[in-house]
């Protein structure tokens, strides 16, 4: 399978690659730093470049994981610079918007394809004060998702990977220290979500999945063992 995932020069994008990579996969990272190609999601030209740079190399792209994003500082709505406030919805949900359209154009081009999203805080309606807009950016994301889900063509299909609290450079900025209880007992390391998020991608590829790590389940065990667990996931 040909894959490319953006946002892949670190965290849960790196992993991912990593991942699909040691499964024998064929995969083309972008970053704006590095990975197969330089690109910015914010700017679709450089996006179609990666989709182009993966058909050059490999003849088509089977799987497609929007995975770039940035967080913001934890403060609230009217202190965040308008720039940063810029850049987070362009990242976030414009670079997820050109990530689709390039990604479907050349799928429905070649009759199959999927396209992965990626949640995180706020796509389930959750609200944490100082993170509005990321939060936002990420509720958008998920109705996107689900309204694409309507419109793909047949042979074409779309879901969002939601990988739970992973412990990234985005999440240690916005914890809060007095949430580092929570963190510890709901967040988990790269190394521990990125084997199994890569597993289901593969084979849960269908119009409209939803692949989630931290179930409802998954949560209140943790709570319910964390008398008798000492977990350490944060550094």
């Amino acid at each position: 399978m040909v894959i490319v995932v953006t946002g892949a020069t670190r965290g849960i994008g790196r992993g991912l690659a990593d991942q699909f990579l040691a499964r024998g996969h064929q995969v083309v990272t972008c970053g704006t730093t590095g990975g197969d190609v330089v690109a910015d999601v914010t700017d679709r030209e450089q996006v179609r470049k990666v989709w182009d740079t993966a058909v050059e190399r490999h003849g088509r792209v089977d799987m497609w994981i929007n995975n770039a994003g940035i967080t913001q500082s934890r403060v609230p709505l009217w202190e965040l610079p308008a720039g940063e406030a810029r850049q987070v919805v362009d990242v976030n949900l414009n670079g997820v918007v050109n990530g689709c359209a390039v990604a479907l154009a050349g799928m429905a081009a070649q009759g199959h394809g999927h396209v992965w999203n990626m949640e995180g805080l706020g796509s389930d309606g959750r609200t944490v004060p100082g993170l509005a807009l990321y939060g936002a950016s990420k509720r958008a994301l998920t109705y996107l998702t689900k309204a694409l889900a309507k419109e793909v063509p047949q042979g074409v299909s779309v879901g969002l990977l939601s990988p739970g609290m992973v412990v990234t450079d985005l999440l240690l900025r916005d914890a809060d220290p007095s949430s580092s209880r929570v963190f510890g007992l709901l967040a988990d390391r790269v190394e521990t979500v990125t084997p199994w998020l890569a597993e289901q991608a593969v084979a849960r590829a269908k119009n409209g999945a939803h692949v989630r790590w931290l179930t409802g389940r998954k949560i209140l065990t943790r709570f319910a063992l964390a008398p008798f667990t000492d977990r350490k996931v944060l550094p």
